[in-house]
Order: C-alpha cells, then sequence, then structure tokens
C-alpha cells in the first residue's frame, strides 16, 4: 500500500467515481454514469462545503476507491462533533487488497483531527459483507435506520 495516495477528489475524478457507484446490483439501478451533469453539479456544492470531503485513493495515477466523509457538529453528546462515512466503494480489481480497510482508517483519524467524538457510517441492509467487513474494523452495529424519498 505504500503507492497508494489518498487525496481529495478532483472535477476530473467524477467519471472513476460515478464508474465506481454504478459498480455493484444496488448502484446499477440508482446511477446513471451516462450523463455526469448531476454528479458535477453535487461535486460542485461538495467541494464548496467545508465539512464535506470526497476522498479518492490513486495509485499509478488511476483512481480505485473512493469515499466522503462529512463532519456535523451538534448539541447531542454534550455538543459533540460526529462524523459519518458514506459512499465507501472500491475498484472491482482492488477489492480484497486491504483498501477498504486502509480507506476507513483514513477516514477515522481525519475525524480525530477534525475534533470528532463519533464516527457512524450506513450500510444498506442487504451488503452483509460489508457488515462484517465494518464490524472487523471496530464498528457496531447499534441503530435501525430509515429513509424518505422525497
Amino acid at each position: 500500500m505504500s503507492d497508494l495516495k489518498i487525496r481529495p477528489a478532483a472535477h476530473d475524478d467524477i467519471p472513476a467515481i460515478v464508474a465506481m457507484l454504478a459498480d455493484d446490483p444496488l448502484g446499477a439501478q440508482r446511477e446513471s454514469p451516462d450523463d455526469l451533469t448531476p454528479y458535477t453539479e453535487a461535486y460542485e456544492r461538495l467541494a464548496r462545503d467545508p465539512n464535506q470531503h470526497v476522498v479518492v485513493a490513486e495509485r499509478d495515477g488511476r483512481v480505485i476507491g473512493t469515499l466522503q466523509l462529512t463532519i456535523i457538529p451538534g448539541l447531542s453528546r454534550r455538543g459533540a462533533t460526529r462524523s459519518i462515512i458514506e459512499a465507501v466503494r472500491v475498484h472491482a480489481d482492488e477489492r480484497g487488497s486491504g483498501l477498504g480497510t486502509r480507506f476507513i482508517e483514513w477516514a477515522v483519524d481525519e475525524s480525530r483531527r477534525q475534533g470528532c467524538q463519533l464516527v457512524q457510517l450506513t450500510s444498506d441492509a442487504s451488503r452483509t459483507d460489508a457488515h462484517r467487513f465494518y464490524e472487523r474494523l471496530g464498528f457496531t452495529a447499534s441503530h435501525v435506520g430509515f429513509k424518505m424519498s422525497i
């Protein structure tokens, strides 16, 4: 992993990021890699927000992973700041290489650096392999999540 670089995502990384988001059964249903316009607009919003960190893993000039880290100041838990890890994706060629572990370690370290007292993440109920992965890294399944499309 010494040749691995984790860096902020750039505009030119959008096609590779979207391709990874679409490269699984759930993503294939909800992502549209043929039209990057909404992703470009979202990237611009994220890039302006200092509490949003979209990063990529790069090896030999090739984007091989991505994740988003959101920092959320709050009042609960005695005014604790928390972070949320989302959209963790590793290129199919790199799965099982240790990149996922390295990514989560980066996100936890960055959360500490940003003064967070809690790191959260969600994972679709169908992603049982991902659940085992997060539990191995010290995360605990502690809540039931709800969504509403609007």
